[in-house]
């Protein structure tokens, strides 16, 4: 237990090292979906701006329950959210709540939900307007009287308290729905892979892609006025931080939200440029906006953006640091566990399992053993997947070692540590380093993963161009991770050959 906290220690040390202290900085989380970046965006401009408050958005977390266990461990001190998702999802309540109720079951778990932005994004399901048409589609009702409408709906929507499950049974929809990525669903019920995708009221897609949003005329959703969910010690850490995000209280209308949606869907807008204009808007500041393309980016300006160094520094540290401790556990356990074959094949394979794990169930687990989000839970993830490939490789290596060679050895009154110490581990040398080779590609790759939960790497933009279904900005993740890999297997190679060749001069 003692070391289990030693552990966690120094990963937080290095998580502070990588990402800074941030006692004193407000830290404001979002969704994985474009209203979310932009609205988390809004609030931190603002509260910099108006306040002198220094503030960091850590985007992209994923669905509620990732944010909101940010939110509980500390990791975030406020993110926008939503009525219903609020009295639905997190407090479980059957019916909808008012802000006072809410508050008045939110303080004894130290939060509090305050400043309603002034626009309503509630849930809808939607299909092509032309096949709505055709069929005499304009409910809810009138679509589960078609069974053989094929819906794609997203993984969070299929699994809340108020989405698929209680949907269906209030219509009696029998169709068995295919899970999808919200920023993917968009491009699949275009190419017609899909028929019905549910919608945010507020998504830009749906105009510009001529959705129909089918009327809920049974009442089932409920309102989703945007708000901010916080942690109650905002109030005292940050007083004039919180005194200038109140003056965003209904600032946001359901037309300005489409069009900002809409200008980084459609345009491609930076979200922070998105909110600075939005606030400038709000204050009275003439803008130099060119038809709301300002700040509009080709490829080359998001593949060498201004969060390249970042994004490098973090993915380089996530893999360095998991791989290293990696290494300092693997060869010496696969030293320990080597002369021992039933305890050898018992330990890799239980390492192995490790490997059959998804990376997304592996975070989420971590999340909730450790209670937090960020650079450690990822650290120790990317260690876990690491371990095998060198404990293998060593075992492999020591193996190959030939019993002439430890015999000669102990003719020359070696002990045995002396002998593994200057026979085996330098003959097996070339494929232990084999070993961390494989490794560290692995932990490139899956570094991109940590990005789901604010750590994040070349994965932070890979996650944003999910959300907006822009391959640009997935590729401007995905390029610069695949050639730190090409280094990489560059200086492996090297590594590789120099140790052979120092190996045959002997």
């Amino acid at each position: 237990m003692a070391k289990k906290r030693l552990l966690i220690i120094f990963l937080a040390l290095i998580s502070s090292w990588a990402y800074g202290a941030e006692a004193d900085v407000l830290k404001i989380g979002s969704k994985r979906f474009t209203e979310s970046y932009i609205l988390a965006e809004i609030l931190a401009q603002q509260a910099r701006t108006q306040s002198k408050t220094e503030t960091r958005v850590l985007p992209g977390l994923g669905n509620t329950a990732i944010v909101y266990a940010a939110l509980r461990a500390g990791s975030i001190d406020l993110y926008p959210e939503y009525a219903g998702t609020i009295a639905q999802e997190i407090l479980k309540s059957a019916t909808p709540l008012s802000l006072d109720e809410m508050n008045l079951q939110l303080a004894p778990l130290g939060f509090g939900v305050a400043i309603q932005l002034g626009f309503n994004n509630g849930y809808a399901l939607a299909m092509r307007s032309a096949d709505a048409e055709k069929l005499n589609i304009k409910t809810l009702s009138d679509l589960a009287k078609k069974p053989d409408q094929r819906l794609g709906l997203s993984n969070e929507f299929i699994g809340r308290a108020d989405g698929w499950k209680g949907l269906s049974t209030r219509y009696g929809f029998t169709q068995s729905p295919t899970s999808l990525d919200h920023g993917l669903a968009f491009a699949a019920i275009e190419k017609k892979q899909i028929d019905v995708i549910d919608i945010y009221t507020t998504d830009a897609q749906i105009e510009h892609m001529k959705l129909r949003v089918l009327e809920d005329d049974l009442a089932y959703f409920p309102r989703y006025d945007a708000v901010v969910l916080y942690r109650l010690d905002v109030l005292t850490r940050f007083p004039e931080a919180w005194a200038a995000l109140q003056k965003l209280g209904n600032s946001i209308d359901a037309t300005a939200m489409i069009a900002m949606n809409a200008r980084a869907e459609l345009n491609s807008v930076p979200f922070d440029v998105i909110a600075g204009d939005r606030l400038a808007t709000v204050s009275g500041t003439k803008l130099t906006t060119d038809n709301g393309a300002r700040g509009e980016r080709d490829f080359s300006a998001k593949l060498f953006g201004a969060d390249l160094a970042r994004l490098t520094w973090q993915h380089l540290l996530l893999v360095t640091v998991s791989v290293a401790i990696a290494t300092l556990i693997a060869i010496p356990l696969a030293v320990m566990i080597f002369p021992y074959s039933r305890l050898r094949s018992i330990v890799l394979g239980a390492t192995g399992l490790l490997q059959t794990v998804p990376s997304l169930a592996l975070l989420a687990m971590l999340i909730s053993l450790i209670g937090v989000i960020g650079s450690v839970p990822a650290l120790i993830a990317l260690t876990l997947y690491a371990l095998l490939p060198i404990m293998r490789n060593t075992c492999a290596g020591l193996g190959e070692v030939s019993d002439g060679l430890r015999q000669a050895g102990k003719a020359l009154g070696m002990s045995a540590r002396d002998t593994m110490m200057l026979i085996e581990l330098p003959l097996a040398l070339p494929t232990i380093i084999a070993g961390v080779r494989t490794a560290v590609a692995i932990s490139i790759g899956t570094a991109t993963i940590a990005a789901f939960i604010g750590a994040g790497g070349y994965g932070e933009r890979i996650v944003t161009g999910l959300a907006l279904n822009d391959r640009q900005l997935l590729l401007a993740g995905a390029i610069p991770a695949a050639l730190l890999a090409l280094i990489s297997e560059v200086l492996f190679e090297w590594l590789e050959r120099s140790i052979r060749q120092r190996q045959g001069g002997k």
